[in-house]
């Protein structure tokens, strides 16, 4: 069975203390109110990560991940980290590809699959996102966008490497803008995704692996969204920055 999940991703949000503070609700409220085994992932800024992982420490219920790693092992790369650096402090999850990196950062395909073999070789499990602008869809290129996203920036991994990725479908649309998409079109992509992947390596390895649904996805919608056949959970930016919404929309899979 797939493994079902919530990633919250605070973005450039919260100071150290107000971390620590929102990271400690999340967590509490996780073991007292998770009950289905789901896994709940905190990407906070780097500024957090250390301090989150001892936190965390002995927690299978809520693991602590980054929001981007360097594609490079080391060297004079002013104000980026490394996945060794990642690693060393007890991260097992980073985030590669987020449309806001690719937006403002000049991100490509090529570049998030360096990324991807950089944290895995570091034994960090990649969170990869994808997904269409609102001109891509309106012009239905949008299946075409995610297919190029998909196979230029992991079908060049093994059976073995491509089963520790994790993927996120996130309009980029519907990304803090209220905006949801509509559980039927969440599901149509969610469901393309998986046959590309089956096409590509296997049936087997599609039906393992999870496929999280981003954009304004809330406590309301959360529900209706992960009663989707291939939707195995989220990447919740806004909501996850209040620990009662997180963990409601967590709650959607008890």
């Amino acid at each position: 069975m797939r493994k079902k999940i919530v990633a919250g991703n605070w973005k450039m949000n919260k100071n150290f203390t107000e971390g620590l503070a929102l990271f400690s609700e999340v967590m509490h409220m996780a073991n007292d109110e998770l009950h289905n085994n789901q896994q709940v992932i905190v990407c906070s800024p780097y500024l957090h990560l250390h301090s989150l992982v001892q936190l965390s420490k002995g927690n299978v219920k809520v693991a602590v991940g980054a929001q981007n790693c360097y594609q490079a092992e080391s060297g004079a790369f002013t104000g980026e980290i490394s996945a060794d650096m990642l690693a060393s402090a007890g991260v097992q999850y980073v985030i590669i590809g987020h449309s806001e990196r690719r937006q403002y950062f000049g991100e490509t395909n090529a570049t998030c699959a360096e990324k991807i073999n950089i944290a895995l070789k570091h034994n960090l499990k990649p969170i990869y996102c994808i997904g269409e602008t609102l001109q891509q869809r309106e012009s239905a290129t949008h299946f075409d966008i995610i297919k190029s996203q998909i196979a230029e920036a992991t079908y060049h991994l093994s059976e073995q490497e491509f089963a520790k990725i994790i993927i996120a479908y996130e309009p980029v649309w519907a990304i803090g803008t209220g905006v949801t998409a509509s559980s039927a079109q969440a599901q149509e992509i969610h469901a393309f995704i998986r046959k590309e992947i089956a096409w590509q390596y296997n049936v087997a390895m599609a039906d393992e692996i999870s496929i999280l649904y981003g954009g304004s996805c809330n406590p309301k919608n959360a529900d209706e969204l992960f009663a989707q056949a291939d939707i195995d959970g989220g990447l919740i930016g806004g909501a996850s920055l209040k620990s009662r919404d997180f963990i409601d929309i967590a709650k959607a899979f008890n």
